[in-house]
């Protein structure tokens, strides 16, 4: 089969869809991969075995960009006959959704990882409903990666039940159980601390992802600076970038995270696993989420995770089990759920390892690579049959 991924921009395709790519290369397919430009996704590419073609694809609305890209896609279809075209990231998937069905491609699929007018409002939110409505309608068979998210979406009108599904338990593509091991780690431990600026003896809750507004990162702020009164001993791990043109964090918490000293700003980092290895605790408290495969990543680095009562999350965080749910945009619910565990160390200790429990038992990378291949291959014998 002649297989296309698609996203947006290079970066989800290099850290999400890496080993599915792979996985689908080693089973004798030709993958091509197509997203904006960007440094080394050529070469990523090559590495795992694909074939890279670029599209400038916006993340806002630009009719004349979008019309580009479209007839870009279409003629990109066309050429390589391509067999199955698999997309996620809104942009992409909308316009992948109306190339491949102008281009009559056989298999068309999209992948949805959270909704973003889940917090939009007026026009804009009715534009972004509407085109994720688009995706369903011209789309083989669309997917979520996770259930709660499914009937959210079925909640808001996005689809009727059955259009969309999940694949096994949930997660884009699962974890990756070698490189996220706490004991890889364990030799190296007082000399990360050492560089991050943390005393040895310190408790250490740790975010990984984008350090913006709607991952709930001012709530994240205030509580930890309120739960530091209690606890003097804490610090707060922020891994990931700024995006200060899409979703800027207020001067405020900018302020309050630089005359911290118990707050440390990293950046993105690509091995987000050398800060767990330090960690007690893990907190995400978004206002939207897709699966949030990176308290999978934490849960296998044996940390209980404390997050948001949001779709998404109410699917990678088992409550009271391996972690704890909180209401969105409270942060004295965070500082309380954090101290709850940061005091009471046999259940940190207990939540972690079920955590990890869980991960091996369901999402496994592998066993989660194997689901999508196992879906093209049926989907595409199907069409087969038909024809």
């Amino acid at each position: 089969m002649n297989i296309c991924r698609i996203a947006t921009v290079p970066f989800f395709v290099m850290n999400h869809l890496r080993d599915q790519i792979k996985h689908n290369v080693k089973a004798g397919h030709k993958v091509f991969v197509i997203s904006s430009p960007g440094d080394d996704i050529e070469a990523f590419c090559k590495a795992l075995g694909a074939r890279y073609h670029q599209v400038d694809i916006c993340r806002n609305i630009s009719p004349v960009e979008d019309f580009r890209a479209l007839i870009s896609l279409i003629r990109f279809f066309r050429l390589n006959r391509t067999d199955i075209v698999h997309s996620v990231t809104p942009k992409a998937g909308l316009l992948s959704a109306i190339a491949a069905r102008i281009s009559k491609i056989p298999v068309r699929l999209h992948t949805f990882t959270g909704q973003r007018w889940a917090k939009l409002s007026g026009p804009v939110r009715l534009i972004s409903k509407a085109c994720d409505r688009i995706i369903v309608n011209l789309s083989t068979q669309c997917y979520a990666d996770s259930h709660s998210q499914v009937e959210y979406m079925v909640k808001h009108g996005i689809c009727k039940s059955g259009k969309v599904r999940v694949l096994g338990f949930g997660s884009l593509g699962g974890v990756n159980l070698k490189r996220f091991d706490r004991n890889r780690w364990r030799p190296f431990n007082e000399q990360i601390r050492n560089e991050v600026g943390i005393p040895l003896l310190s408790k250490v809750i740790t975010f990984v992802g984008r350090v913006t507004k709607d991952k709930g990162i001012c709530e994240l702020v205030d509580g930890v600076i309120q739960l530091s009164k209690e606890l003097n001993e804490i610090q707060l791990i922020l891994v990931g970038p700024l995006e200060p043109q899409l979703d800027p964090l207020p001067e405020e918490t900018l302020e309050k995270i630089q005359k911290s000293r118990n707050i440390h700003m990293v950046g993105y980092y690509k091995e987000p696993e050398k800060y767990l290895s330090i960690s007690d605790l893990f907190v995400i408290p978004s206002y939207r989420e897709g699966f949030g495969n990176v308290v999978l990543e934490a849960a296998a680095m044996e940390l209980p995770a404390i997050g948001t009562r949001i779709p998404g999350l109410v699917d990678s965080i088992v409550d009271n089990e391996t972690g704890i749910l909180v209401p969105p945009k409270d942060a004295a619910a965070i500082a309380t759920a954090m101290h709850s565990l940061l005091a009471d160390e046999d259940k940190r200790i207990k939540m972690g390892r079920a955590a990890r429990k869980r991960v091996q038992q369901y999402f496994d990378r592998e066993y989660v690579n194997e689901l999508v291949l196992k879906e093209y291959n049926t989907l595409y014998m199907h069409w087969l049959q038909r024809g």
